[in-house]
């Protein structure tokens, strides 16, 4: 496991160089000198050397151990320490959170200083009065008031030095009235939260018995914060769906394989009402669905042509061949043997881990991976199942996925007789095609066609392609590449790109995968549900525009009858200047055609409808988002969207997420962010409320957020139930404590006005000191932790948006029932003072 939070193994490995050091007896002379880069905290990168018999090796995070990680399927090793203490990159990340506190706390701030205003004034009035009464006190040299002066004092009674006697009172006034101030309504507050948040933990209803993970409250401030909430903003690979990849369709050599439905394909089928029969199109095709066989996880892949080794008749049987070949290589994956000789294995993401058990199914089994190989076996489609050719690739290369690159490839060298050097490679369509070599893209208008399809069907996909390369150009290759990774210069990460780049090239199309997330459980209820309270929902995707618009149909984010407001940069003028312009004229005209956009749709939204909002989407592509956060755009941009019951941002990268939420906190509206990844912890450090889901992606954004749940579908009961609920608790806590307080205190100011302000209190001592403590105290709290106006059931079939109280404190179910409970507070005073 590593810092990041992340469930999924990394490897770790040594230099090969250096793998022969097994023993104790092997380090007795050993002589090296390891260079490496500042202490920083960036968990993911590492740049060093390590001189080693006169030669010099490039170091990489894969031979980086991080303090506090723990080691997997490994008994012990042997290490240098190069960084200790405060230079460890998990010292460098240990950072405060952001502190976040809930608008009742803020406005109750406000509150107590009025109180502690409404202190000083009436003290002050007092000892004004008692000064002018005390001054006029002595007639005759006798003082009128004998009865209040001690025998022993001097100052406090004393006629002749008034202003004196004046400010002492002022003193004894102000303790004596400081009841007006709850000085225990923070730590009842603190109390009741922490019981508020065992309850939510408590939740059976919010409990997920598939992983074992209840709802978990990380912090109780923001408990009353969760019944305001008026935009969600929410990751969707993982959030909205389960963020566990089934390989479900695949075009290989330009045709289609795979006749599963998917998720998406059935909402828009139902939204179109075309019913779903026996029979789907596959591949331009319609085919009888193929008889159910027993699950794969991972694998949803319904296709006889290529199923059971049939992809032998098929007219591109060695296309096929490749590309099975190619997924069962072109990764990072790990595998595990277990003693019955079966394979799991452990990757880096889903996709990845998709794509070794399709290969797997399809008769290509990922087997062994050592540092410098990898083994896979290979079932003979002309023989019995159980037969098996294992086939060792000496693998040469890695070149690693980034979010810059969007693909990555691997080289590998064919075991004999071919012994033919190999670039296996996969990656976006948008920066794969460019890459195909003119004899290469012999498929590449159908698999095209294709990709669109799968998109449409909510699908993720990545292009497949190969490359021979000749001795010569490897070795030319290999030289630039080890240059590159042992030069300890700042662009060194820009020098591997480029020789990883100069060998990404000229590159053969095999085909594209398709492999589909699905839906969570209740997703689209749940969205319904809260649409139907009144809060609006914005999805931040990584996904192309067609993908995430048919992703939120099927959830219900996106309904018949809304009127779409779509900004994308996808103008014949702006494509044209993207292919001839230079940067700063593609930047203008990008910004001007936003602006224009956001222009019309702020014109479009009142025309269409100015009573309602839920009739309007917007939609914005990541390129039109970039320039719609600059500073001068982004409050329109905010204008047009707050007035939008649904928003999607696709393409929208990690620090993208954290700035639109930032910006939606500019409308001074309650926002709460939901992800389950490390790209999503900006998004939830920014947001009011932070809510990680504990999924496949590991526990960082747990880390990083307010409140942990296990499904998206428990965002239903934890705003409208709970935050209902710890709301309304709150908010009538603090208006009965305030009432409690002030009632005391000014029956003891009407009492000290009727008794010549002479600083005796109406109550013994005992009863002053108990009366916070004691006597009012348990009540308050009670309220606090269990009222509820009404059940959970009730909220959750009412239309809860007559339900939630969205208003601050003051009109905490309107300014006329606080004007009430104010005018019933002073007679109940007058009352008080009068009869007891």
């Amino acid at each position: 496991m590593n810092l990041d939070g992340e469930t999924n193994l990394k490897i770790k490995q040594a230099l090969e160089v250096t793998s022969d050091l097994q023993e104790d007896g092997d380090f007795t002379n050993l002589r090296q000198i390891i260079k490496c880069e500042d202490p920083n905290a960036n968990l993911y990168s590492f740049v060093g050397t390590m001189d080693y018999k006169g030669m010099r090796h490039p170091l990489s995070p894969q031979q980086l151990l991080l303090r506090d990680s723990k080691l997997r399927n490994t008994d012990y090793i042997y290490g240098a320490v190069i960084f200790t203490g405060h230079d460890t990159k998990v010292m460098q990340n240990a950072t405060e959170p952001p502190s976040k506190r809930s608008k009742i706390e803020k406005k109750m701030d406000y509150i107590i200083y009025l109180l502690l205003c409404s202190l000083l004034g009436i003290a002050l009035l007092g000892s004004v009065f008692f000064g002018i009464w005390t001054k006029a006190d002595l007639r005759n040299g006798e003082l009128k008031r004998w009865y209040l002066r001690p025998d022993d004092s001097t100052v406090f009674y004393d006629p002749k030095r008034a202003p004196l006697a004046s400010f002492c009172h002022l003193l004894t006034a102000l303790m004596l009235y400081n009841y007006f101030i709850p000085i225990s309504l923070y730590i009842s507050i603190e109390m009741v939260k922490i019981l508020q948040a065992v309850f939510i933990n408590q939740d059976i209803d919010m409990y997920d018995e598939e992983s074992d993970k209840p709802t978990h409250a990380r912090t109780s401030n923001l408990n009353e914060e969760l019944g305001q909430v008026d935009t969600i903003l929410s990751d969707k690979t993982g959030t909205l769906t389960c963020n566990m990849m089934e390989f479900i369709k695949c075009s290989i050599a330009g045709t289609a394989y795979g006749q599963s439905v998917t998720e998406v394909e059935k909402a828009m089928a139902l939204r179109k009402g075309v019913p779903l029969g026996d029979e789907i199109e596959a591949g331009g095709h319609k085919e009888k669905q193929i008889e159910e066989s027993p699950h794969v996880k991972g694998f949803n892949l319904k296709d006889p042509r290529i199923m059971d080794g049939n992809w032998i008749h098929e007219p591109n049987k060695d296309v096929i061949r490749d590309f099975f070949r190619l997924l069962a290589i072109c990764h990072t994956c790990i595998p595990e043997v277990d003693e019955t000789d079966k394979v799991s294995y452990e990757a880096e993401s889903p996709d990845e881990a998709a794509f070794v058990i399709a290969a797997r199914e399809l008769g290509f089994e990922f087997y062994k991976r050592t540092q410098t190989s990898i083994v896979i076996r290979e079932r003979d489609p002309n023989q019995n199942v159980a037969d098996y050719q294992y086939r060792k690739y000496e693998l040469l290369n890695v070149l690693e996925f980034s979010s810059s690159r969007r693909r990555m490839s691997v080289i590998v060298k064919e075991p004999e007789p071919e012994g033919r050097i190999l670039l296996f490679s996969k990656g976006a369509d948008s920066v794969m095609f460019t890459r195909l070599a003119p004899d290469g893209r012999k498929f590449e208008e159908e698999t095209k066609r294709h990709i669109n399809e799968y998109s449409d069907s909510g699908l993720r996909t990545l292009v497949l392609a190969y490359r021979v390369l000749d001795e010569k150009e490897y070795e030319n290759f290999a030289e630039k590449f080890r240059t590159a990774k042992i030069s300890g210069s700042a662009d060194r990460d820009e020098q591997i790109g480029e020789a990883a780049d100069s060998i990404e090239r000229d590159l053969i199309l095999l085909g594209a995968t398709a492999v589909e997330d699905k839906l969570q459980k209740g997703v689209p209820e749940c969205i319904d549900k809260l649409a139907q309270a009144g809060i609006k929902i914005w999805v931040l995707t990584g996904d192309k525009m067609e993908t995430a618009i048919n992703i939120g149909f099927a959830c219900s984010l996106l309904r018949q009858g809304m009127t779409q407001i779509i900004i994308a940069l996808e103008a014949p003028d702006i494509i044209a200047l993207e292919k001839n312009g230079d940067k700063d004229s593609i930047a203008k005209a990008s910004k001007q055609s936003v602006m224009g956009q956001i222009e019309d749709g702020i014109k479009q939204v009142p025309t269409l409808g100015q009573s309602s909002t839920e009739s309007f989407a917007l939609i914005i592509d990541g390129k039109s988002l970039t320039y719609a956060l600059e500073d001068d755009v982004k409050f329109k941009f905010l204008d047009l969207a707050v007035k939008c019951a649904s928003v999607i941002c696709c393409r929208s990268s990690p620090k993208q997420k954290a700035l639109v939420t930032r910006l939606v906190k500019h409308s001074d509206k309650v926002t709460l962010a939901i992800g389950d990844g490390a790209n999503d912890v900006g998004m939830l450090q920014e947001a009011d409320i932070g809510v990680g889901i504990s999924g496949v992606e590991g526990m960082q954004a747990v880390m990083a957020s307010d409140i942990a749940i296990a499904q998206f579908r428990f965002l239903e009961r934890l705003l409208l139930v709970h935050g209902h609920w710890c709301y309304r608790r709150i908010s009538v806590m603090i208006c009965y404590f305030f009432y409690k307080n002030v009632t005391f205190g000014v029956t003891i100011f009407l009492y000290e006005a009727f008794a010549s302000f002479s600083g005796k209190p109406a109550y013994n001592d005992w009863f002053l000191s108990l009366y916070n403590v004691f006597f009012t105290s348990l009540p308050v709290i009670a309220l606090g932790v269990f009222d509820q106006d009404v059940s959970s059931r009730l909220c959750l079939q009412v239309l809860v948006a007559q339900l939630l109280p969205k208003r601050h404190i003051f009109r905490n179910g309107g300014g006329r029932s606080y004007m009430v409970m104010f005018c019933l507070r002073q007679v109940q005073n007058f009352t008080c003072f009068v009869y007891l």
